[in-house]
C-alpha cells in the first residue's frame, strides 16, 4: 500500500530514489495514444461482430467492409504503440542516460498521430487500395516507415548495444525494429508487375510478409516483458539464461520461417511446409516455459507489490497454452486446409492478440504507471483487476463461439451444404460471439479508461532533483 506524500523526503533517502527523464512525458503521450488506438479498435470490432448477427446493421453509414479494416488497423496500431512506449521508458534506465533525440520521440508521435489519422479518414471515405493488414492506399507506407525513423534511431543511438554481454532483450528489440522495415517492404512488393501479374506470387510473398510483421511485433512485447520480469525479480536470470536465448532463437526462427502455415493452399516444396508445422510449434512453447520458470522464483513479497503486472503476465501464459494447443491442430496441413479461412483462423489470432500480446503490453503499461504515478495507480487498481477478470471470461467465451461456428462451417461444406443453410446453422455462435464482445469492450473499458486516468492525474508526491548527466532524479513514495 502507498503512503500518503512526506512534506519533506530526505534526498539521503535513497531508497526513495528513482530515475525520471524529460521523455517520460512523451512515454505517457504514446501510453495514451495506444490505449485511445485500443479501445477505438474494439468498438469497430463490436460493431463488425454485431453485423454478423444483423447484416443490415449500419450498412449504409458503415458496413462491414469499413468496420472490419478499420477494427484490424487500430488494434494492430495498439500493439506497436505500446510496445514502443514501453521501449522509450526503458531505454535511457537501461543506458542510465537521456534518449539521443529526445525531440524525436515527439516527432514520431506527432507522424504517428498524423498517418493513423490519414488511415482512419481514408478507410471512413472508402479509400482502399492495400493488401490484409495494409488496407489503406498505398502511399501510407511511407509515412509508416517515416514514423519508424526516430524510434529506431534512439533505440541504436541510446542503447549502443554491446551484444556480446547483453540480456536477450537487446536482441529482441533490435530484431523488431530491423524486420519491420524488412517485412513492410516487402509487403509492398505487391506494387510491382512482377508479383501483381503473378498470383502464387503474390499471396506467398504477402503471406511471408505479413506472417513475418507479427513476429517483429512479437519481439517488441515480448523484449518489454522480459525486461519487467527482470525487473520484477532482480535476482531473477530470466533476461540472461540460456534459456531465454534459445527462445530469442527459436523466435527469431518462427519470424524467419512460420509464415510458411498460411501458405499450405499455395504450391511449394514439401519441406517448405514441413519446417513452417514444426516451427509453429515451438515459438509459445518455450516463451510460455519461461514466464512459468520467473514465476516459480518470485517471493510472495514480490508477486504481491507486482500484484498486477504479475497477473497479467501468469494470465498470457494461460493463453499461450490454450493458444498453442490451437495452433497445433490448425498448424497440421491435413487439418489447416479445412480451418484456414474460418472462424476457427480468427479464434487464433484473437487468441493471440487479446490473450497473450494484450495481456503482456497491459503489464508493461501498468508497470510504468505503478513506477511513475503510484498514488493515482492504487486509487484504480481495483478497477483494473476487475477488468482484467471480466475482460478474459468474456474472451474465453468469444473464442469458444469462434472455434464453433468454424466448426459448423467446416462440417456444412463437407456435407456439400449451402452457404445460407451454414449461416443460419451459425448463428447462435455468431450471437454468443457479438455478446462475449461486448463482454470484452466492456471489461476493456475499465482497464483502458483507469490507465488513461492515472496518466492524466497530476500527481504530486515527489521531488525532483537535476544531476550531473542530464536527468533528473525524483523521489518516489511507496511503502
Amino acid at each position: 500500500m502507498l503512503t500518503q506524500p512526506l512534506l519533506q523526503p530526505r534526498v539521503t533517502d535513497t531508497a526513495f530514489i528513482k530515475q525520471s527523464y524529460k521523455s517520460d512525458k512523451a512515454v505517457m503521450a504514446f501510453f495514451a495514444l495506444a490505449l485511445y488506438y485500443l479501445v477505438l479498435g474494439l468498438t469497430f470490432g463490436l460493431l463488425g461482430s454485431m453485423q454478423y448477427v444483423l447484416p443490415d446493421f449500419l450498412q449504409d453509414a458503415l458496413a462491414f467492409q469499413k468496420t472490419r479494416p478499420l477494427h484490424v488497423y487500430l488494434v494492430i496500431a495498439w500493439i506497436f504503440t505500446a510496445a514502443q512506449g514501453g521501449v522509450y521508458y526503458y531505454l535511457p534506465r537501461i543506458a542510465k542516460r537521456p534518449l539521443y533525440w529526445t525531440n524525436g520521440v515527439w516527432v514520431h508521435f506527432a507522424l504517428q498521430f498524423i498517418t493513423s489519422a490519414s488511415v482512419v479518414t481514408a478507410f471512413f471515405m472508402g479509400k482502399f487500395g492495400g493488401k490484409e493488414y495494409l488496407e489503406f492506399p498505398p502511399v501510407f507506407g511511407l509515412l509508416i516507415a517515416a514514423s519508424w525513423a526516430p524510434f529506431a534511431i534512439n533505440f541504436f543511438a541510446t542503447l549502443k548495444a554491446n551484444y556480446f554481454k547483453a540480456p536477450v532483450y537487446y536482441f529482441s528489440w533490435t530484431i523488431g525494429i530491423v524486420f519491420f522495415y524488412i517485412t513492410l517492404s516487402e509487403s509492398y512488393l505487391w506494387v510491382f508487375d512482377y508479383f501483381r501479374t503473378n498470383e502464387i506470387r503474390d499471396i506467398t510473398i504477402q503471406w511471408k510478409a505479413l506472417g513475418s510483421m507479427v513476429g517483429s511485433w512479437n519481439m517488441l512485447i515480448y523484449g518489454c516483458s522480459m525486461y519487467i520480469m527482470q525487473q520484477i525479480n532482480n535476482k531473477s536470470k530470466a533476461a540472461s539464461s540460456p534459456m531465454a536465448f534459445f527462445f530469442f532463437f527459436i523466435g527469431f526462427t518462427n519470424l524467419m520461417f512460420n509464415w510458411g502455415h498460411h501458405t499450405y493452399i499455395v504450391p511449394a516444396a514439401p519441406w517448405v511446409k514441413n519446417v513452417a508445422y514444426i516451427i509453429s510449434m515451438t515459438e509459445l512453447l518455450i516463451f510460455g516455459h519461461l514466464i512459468l520458470q520467473w514465476r516459480k522464483t518470485l517471493s510472495n513479497a514480490q508477486k504481491h507489490y507486482h500484484l498486477l503486472p504479475y497477473r497479467l503476465l501468469s494470465i498470457a501464459d494461460f493463453w499461450i497454452l490454450l493458444n498453442l494447443t490451437l495452433s497445433i491442430f490448425i498448424s497440421v496441413p491435413a487439418f489447416n486446409y479445412y480451418t484456414h479461412g474460418t472462424p476457427i483462423t480468427v479464434a487464433h489470432a484473437m487468441g493471440a492478440t487479446i490473450g497473450i500480446n494484450t495481456m503482456l503490453l497491459f503489464a508493461s503499461v501498468l508497470y510504468v504507471l505503478a513506477q511513475k504515478k503510484p498514488v493515482a495507480f492504487e486509487r484504480k487498481k481495483k478497477a483494473i483487476s476487475f477488468g482484467i477478470y471480466v475482460t478474459n471470461f468474456w474472451l474465453i467465451i468469444f473464442w469458444a463461439a469462434l472455434i464453433g461456428s468454424g466448426v459448423v462451417k467446416i462440417m456444412g461444406k463437407m456435407n456439400g451444404e449451402h452457404f445460407a443453410i451454414i449461416m443460419e446453422k451459425s448463428k447462435p455462435f455468431f450471437r454468443l460471439f457479438a455478446v462475449s464482445g461486448a463482454g470484452i469492450l466492456i471489461g476493456l473499458c475499465f482497464i483502458l479508461v483507469s490507465a488513461l486516468a492515472i496518466i492524466a492525474s497530476k500527481e504530486k508526491s515527489s521531488v525532483e532533483l537535476t544531476s550531473n548527466d542530464q536527468s533528473s532524479v525524483e523521489l518516489e513514495l511507496v511503502s
